[in-house]
């Protein structure tokens, strides 16, 4: 058993977002750190090898543990009022392998941070893992300042209950893409539990939205009671950062992104929004539009900068063709199948 460590979720489409990750975790975190890959599916071959040249990373093979998080996705995804009106597909991105994240409550590590592997790592961990003395979930995101009509739950369905109001539900809101806790919450006979509030008591309903694994581990993380602490929320002005690349403005010293206002440091630059796609093809040198994607490719090509591209190029009109025809193919096989 390890004290503490660090678990991202990855496979092959993401192979350079994961090395950006892990490169950024050594330079700027600990080149020490434990760091566990859990699988997202089976197409790891490229990540295996990744994970063979660098001494500390391992490889999730807990298998149990994995069919356990995915069967008590599938279960609960299917009961949920849209996908009895048949707008999931079970073969989605949004389903069982997203969840698998929260393997890592089975993992061992005692305390642990979890990144997502469209990140980059800015700052050590210390304060977030001391957190952990006090508090069981430690996050860092605005999720709780979101409308009520875009909020990772239903807060009118849930106040209806009368088990919760706005108040109690509102600054426990949270993603996924980034938090701390430790070993051992949700174990089996917990999931057990959730399972048949969600099915056999309808409170499926309280997750009002479902493209994001966030928003059931937002209903468990709720339902459970344990104390939480966000960030975004601490007294403490200089924890109150941003973290979206796509939203954020960020002042980049030594490679390092700092908040705008007041040169915060931030925990970490999630590049939420943008496809794995696209990163693929920023590394194979195309001029694709990403914020911040200099500190990317600098992590990425950390270990060999022979490999970045010199000149980033605009992909031909033939190739921006090709790519809106298969779109279109795409979302008709989608409709079909």
């Amino acid at each position: 058993m390890k004290a503490v460590g660090i678990y991202t979720l990855a496979n092959d489409a993401v192979f350079d977002q994961l090395v950006a990750l892990l490169n950024s975790i050594e330079v700027n975190v600990s080149p020490d750190i434990p760091i566990c890959v859990i699988p997202y599916n089976d197409k790891i071959d490229k990540v295996k090898r990744e994970i063979q040249s660098r001494k500390n990373v391992t490889l999730f093979e807990n298998r149990e543990s994995i069919q356990r998080w995915d069967n008590f996705a599938d279960e609960v995804w299917a009961v949920h009022p849209e996908a009895k009106q048949g707008n999931l597909s079970r073969n989605g991105w949004y389903l069982s392998p997203l969840l698998r994240k929260l393997c890592a409550f089975d993992g061992e590590f005692e305390k642990f941070v979890f990144y997502d592997a469209d990140s980059l790592a800015m700052k050590p961990l210390e304060n977030l893992l001391d957190k952990l003395n006090n508090y069981d979930f430690v996050f860092d995101d605005w999720e709780h300042k979101k409308s009520r009509e875009n909020a990772a739950l239903d807060i009118t369905i849930i106040e209806n209950s009368g088990l919760y109001k706005e108040e109690d539900v509102r600054p426990k809101l949270h993603c996924s893409s980034f938090f701390g806790s430790k070993k051992g919450i949700f174990a089996p006979s917990e999931l057990a539990g959730f399972k048949k509030l969600l099915i056999e008591e309808n409170e499926i309903e309280w997750v009002s939205k479902w493209w994001d694994d966030a928003f059931l581990f937002n209903y468990m993380t709720l339902r459970c009671d344990r104390p939480l602490f966000n960030c975004t929320l601490s007294p403490n002005g200089q924890e109150r950062t941003g973290n979206c690349a796509n939203a954020d403005p960020f002042v980049n010293i030594n490679n390092v992104l700092y908040n705008q206002e007041g040169l915060k440091p931030i925990y970490r630059l999630h590049y939420m929004s943008y496809s794995s796609r696209d990163f693929a093809r920023l590394c194979q040198g195309e001029d694709v539009n990403i914020r911040y994607r200099n500190e990317f490719l600098h992590y990425r090509f950390l270990k060999e900068p022979e490999k970045r591209p010199k000149q980033l190029k605009s992909p031909s009109i033939f190739t921006k063709s090709n790519r809106v025809l298969q779109k279109v193919a795409n979302k008709i096989q989608a409709g079909i199948s």
